[in-house]
């Protein structure tokens, strides 16, 4: 049975992370503390001019992947050719020339802001609109912050596995390093896992157990040990953001966003908390919370998503119209 309140939680806790950490997405930790205090930043702000409570990329991709995966399912089509169709859709919303749009979130006026989109995924989406298949070698977290919605619409009966292959089918139309798509399955199978009665820490392990049967060692040493990482640096508690910098890195790359997010979701009492370690370092703060979000929003459901986070969250009508139909 879809709980439909963790649905709702995970979409919208990873919106207000994003949200909440988009303003100091590219600030370094001294500059944080500086502006917001000791504990850094903990609530919307205007700051940095996109506007108070406004979602990034990474909410407008995710959201663009959920209205593939929902196409896919209520046509029985192929949801990779889905997704990659809903992904051309959002690529013509910043600016790319795309000769067929596909859905409806296309025609949202307010998808169509510039949040400081990823190179990586414009670049790629550019070769596929050309007709050609994207070839880099990125690992940037461009692929792994979209793809929660993997989990929200999988089936009963498929499996973690099957989860995971096709997060990283999605993940890899734009990132093309292992890091960069195998990061993305083992955060959906995360997700998953979180929606029914799984502990941070059992779905850690779930998510490590598929990707070791799922991918050879060179291509999944990255990801393997960022999340052990993650593990071993919540055991001591909340950590400083110049430890999460030092130990996991700024979260550019999937596998660092993924450990960032893991590590605050670990070692936090509550989603707020949770929400707040992730964006709280040097690094991309959009990202790390939005993941952050996704996990902490997809355990505990929408009533642990802050009130003032939701009343001032943009696009919160389109995320929770989305969210109705997965359970539709």
């Amino acid at each position: 049975m879809i709980d439909t309140d963790r649905i709702r939680g995970c979409l919208l806790s990873g919106a207000a992370g994003d949200a909440l950490g988009a303003p100091v997405e590219f600030d370094a930790w001294p500059t944080i503390e500086r502006t917001f205090g000791p504990r850094g930043i903990t609530d919307y702000t205007d700051r940095g001019g996109f506007g108070l409570g406004a979602i990034t990329d990474d909410t407008q991709m995710t959201l663009f992947t959920l209205e593939g995966l929902l196409r896919a399912r209520d046509r029985g089509t192929d949801p990779v050719a889905e997704v990659r169709a809903a992904y051309l859709d959002w690529f013509a919303t910043q600016g790319g020339a795309v000769p067929h749009r596909t859905g409806d979130l296309v025609t949202d006026e307010r998808l169509h802001a510039r949040r400081a989109p990823g190179l990586t995924c414009l670049s790629a989406l550019e070769a596929i609109a050309a007709g050609k298949t994207a070839a880099n070698d990125s690992k940037g977290c461009g692929g792994v912050m979209r793809v929660a919605p993997v989990a929200l619409t999988a089936a009963p009966e498929e499996s973690d596995r099957a989860v995971f292959t096709l997060a990283g089918e999605l993940a890899r139309l734009t990132h093309c390093h292992p890091s960069g798509w195998l990061s993305a399955g083992v955060f959906a199978v995360m997700v998953r896992c979180l929606l029914t009665t799984a502990s941070v820490e059992s779905a850690v392990d779930v998510g490590l157990t598929v990707l070791r049967e799922s991918a050879d060692e060179h291509d999944r040493v990255e990801t393997e040990q960022a999340l052990r990482a993650a593990v071993a640096l919540a055991r001591h508690g909340i950590p400083h953001p110049d430890d999460v910098e030092r130990n996991l890195g700024g979260g550019w790359t999937g596998e660092s966003a993924l450990a960032i997010a893991v590590c605050a979701a670990l070692c936090a009492p509550d989603l707020r908390e949770g929400v707040r370690i992730a964006v709280n370092h040097s690094g991309d703060s959009d990202s790390t919370g939005s993941l952050a979000g996704n996990l902490l929003g997809a355990r505990d459901g929408v009533a642990a998503v802050p009130t003032e986070w939701l009343d001032s969250l943009e696009c919160r009508d389109l995320i929770e119209g989305l969210a109705k139909r997965i359970g539709g």
